[in-house]
């Protein structure tokens, strides 16, 4: 017993080398002087924000003279009584999770919460890790700053989590307060969304444009990171891989720090393809979830929905891109895992069962926002542009490009325009997808 014990000391001795050595060398490359911590910082506490920045922490959280992490979120967000409750109850299943509260004499908060005596907040339960979006999986206790300028001002390394719909305001006011700073930081943009820009010429404004024009950090310091992954999963240590995208400089030494042995990072040079395919399967995973429940969850039609929906994202792609990359590998399992359960195909599948109504908004309890709503009202407006004009192989004449997207134009009727009879339309967009689909 103890010379295993020993043997598993040498291991972890090891193990914990092996991550100063990936610190080290990611400090070189930025240029970070002896006794000067790399400052990591998470910008928005959704579900993946929050988890990406608590798998840092776990990694390299004890390295506290070189590394230093925290998190940036909103005060005053009140949670309810209902989801107070459910959290005690979250709390009293896992032993690990109630002792850590009882040492760090946070437990007793979370009793009153659970009576009505204490209203708790999103910030403060952050703290003790818990995501407001994410309460069923606890994460590790993180550093959280409710002071945007104190979060960011200093940051080596940003990390935005904010949905693409709040990303060019907060960002905007990032700006204001990088206006002095020296040397720009190295910001990885893990939102899917888009924004449609038709003035002069109608074209797409990713996050990570959206986020140079808003800073004026240089797009070579703007990395993308996403993947087939779903961020309660990826905490809990199930296998997963991810792309990070962007210039040679930064990409390769980013995806070797950010690597783990559960998480697998590779990394890819094309950043616009790997952001507009993140903004359309977030399009086409409420497609089909909506599909899923309508057809009792059966197998054929989700199939069926399967090939032409990524039939439709190519189409795109090609028509948006000069090269794209393909739709394989992790760009397909990314497709795949967010129609399978991310919360796009959740919203599409309570939508469709009548458990929730468009009238609630896209910004939904214990899930965050759905992005899928905003993208595919930007993709709809940028495809219906007569100067993108195609020629319909059918009619035989030029049409807007939105014309050949059957499942975006019923998307668009039903989530913007509020479309009621949502089967019927599934079904008419069926038929003129297979039509387009086998001319």
């Amino acid at each position: 017993d103890g010379a295993h014990a020993a043997g598993g000391h040498a291991s972890n001795g090891h193990a914990n080398g092996a991550v100063e050595e990936k610190v080290d060398e990611l400090r070189r490359v930025m240029g970070k002087a002896d006794g000067d911590p790399l400052r990591i910082v998470g910008v928005g506490a959704g579900a993946w924000g929050s988890v990406f920045c608590a798998l840092l922490q776990d990694a390299y959280g004890h390295l506290r003279d070189k590394v230093q992490l925290r998190i940036w979120r909103r005060p005053g967000r009140a949670v309810d009584r209902a989801t107070a409750e459910h959290l005690f109850n979250v709390i009293n299943a896992r032993e690990d999770v109630l002792r850590r509260l009882i040492r760090r004499c946070a437990y007793l908060k979370y009793v009153e919460g659970r009576l009505g005596d204490r209203t708790l907040y999103a910030d403060e339960i952050l703290r003790d890790g818990f995501c407001l979006n994410m309460i069923d999986t606890p994460l590790c206790p993180l550093k959280v700053v409710t002071n945007l300028q104190e979060a960011v001002w200093d940051a080596d390394i940003v990390i935005n989590g904010l949905p693409s719909t709040e990303t060019r305001v907060v960002f905007g006011e990032i700006g204001r307060y990088w206006k002095e700073r020296v040397n720009a930081p190295v910001i990885i943009s893990l939102t899917k969304g888009i924004e449609a820009s038709l003035d002069p010429v109608p074209r797409i404004i990713t996050p990570t444009q959206m986020i140079s024009k808003a800073t004026k950090v240089p797009l070579d310091n703007i990395l993308y990171l996403g993947g087939p992954n779903i961020a309660s999963e990826i905490y809990n240590k199930e296998y997963a891989n991810a792309r990070i995208c962007g210039t040679d400089k930064w990409r390769k030494p980013l995806a070797k720090f950010l690597r783990q042995p559960h998480f697998i990072v590779w990394d890819n040079s094309d950043l616009i393809t790997h952001e507009v395919m993140g903004g359309l399967k977030n399009v086409y995973a409420i497609g089909a979830g909506m599909v899923a429940a309508l057809t009792n969850e059966s197998a054929t039609s989700k199939s069926v929905y399967f090939a032409l929906c990524t039939s439709e994202m190519i189409y795109i792609t090609h028509l948006l891109e000069e090269e794209p990359e393909k739709l394989a590998g992790p760009l397909l399992a990314d497709t795949y895992v967010t129609l399978l359960k991310g919360r796009n195909a959740w919203y599409g599948h309570k939508l469709a069962k009548g458990e929730l109504t468009l009238e609630m908004g896209d910004s939904i309890k214990g899930k965050g926002t759905i992005q899928g709503v905003s993208a595919v009202d930007a993709f709809y407006k940028l495809l219906s542009q007569d100067s993108l004009s195609v020629m319909h192989p059918e009619a035989n004449k030029s049409v807007a490009p939105v014309e050949m997207c059957p499942i975006l134009k019923t998307l668009h009727k039903i989530l913007i325009k509020r479309h009621k009879d949502m089967f019927i339309l599934l079904a008419n967009c069926y038929s003129s997808m297979m039509l387009l689909y086998c001319t």
